[in-house]
């Protein structure tokens, strides 16, 4: 008996030369959700137009050659899947030619599996539909097209900074949302750099989300980052 699906999975295209670490990409996206389908470089063009895959996770040094040429001339010839590299080239020039040859978003090696997963609904979420005016989780809601947020339907009294970051959060309930995505993301600092405003932040619009006497809304995630709840109980 043939079960017919009622959601129709996003499917996430690999180019990856590292069976191991393929495997476990391939394994941790589809027990989120997602449809992996492993493609060679050579061909990740044709079966992006053609596939409507929803991204495509591009390893940057395949046996051994570096592929940034190779995504600047998919994105000559018109290819627009949105592509996320994963890369051991991770110092702050080679990310940024990342960024300039295509890439939407460039993860180093190593990872956290936890982290890819992020990313890529990170991704998603940004270059998908953005039709969406109203943002809730538990009894915090914000509206974007007022640019107001309310906690109980009481009002906050929040700043334009707070009000971007606890956006960012309800975008990603119980999702890991580490401090890097968020210096890219919200402050758009392209590389992560040495500063406090994160945690500053993130204490500042914890006094205002926040009830008295419960943990926090935005929990650590320990040497990891953050992580929005629904109920702070």
């Amino acid at each position: 008996m043939t079960k017919a699906a009622s959601v129709v999975a996003p499917t996430i295209l690999l180019v990856e030369d590292e069976e191991e670490l393929a495997n476990e990409i391939k394994a941790e996206l589809e027990e989120t959700g997602y449809l992996v389908r492993r493609v060679p470089i050579d061909d990740a063009a044709e079966v992006a137009r053609t596939d409507d895959a929803a991204l495509l996770i591009l390893d940057r040094i395949l046996y051994g050659i570096d592929k940034l040429q190779t995504l600047e001339l998919w994105r000559k010839q018109g290819v627009k899947i949105p592509v996320l590299i994963i890369s051991s080239s991770s110092s702050v020039d080679e990310i940024a030619d990342g960024l300039r040859a295509g890439a939407d978003d460039y993860l180093a090696k190593p990872f956290y599996m936890m982290e890819l997963v992020a990313r890529v609904e990170a991704v998603l979420r940004r270059l998908g539909d953005i039709s969406t005016t109203r943002l809730s989780v538990g009894d915090l809601e914000i509206d974007l097209l007022e640019q107001t947020a309310f906690k109980a339907g009481v009002k906050l009294n929040l700043l334009p900074r707070e009000f971007k970051l606890l956006e960012y959060f309800l975008r990603r309930p119980s999702q890991l949302v580490t401090r890097a995505m968020l210096l890219k993301d919200v402050w758009q600092y392209e590389f992560e750099v040495e500063t406090n405003v994160v945690d500053t932040h993130i204490s500042n619009l914890r006094r205002k989300i926040d009830d008295h006497g419960f943990p926090s809304r935005i929990a650590n995630v320990r040497g990891l980052g953050y992580m929005l709840r629904a109920h702070a109980s």
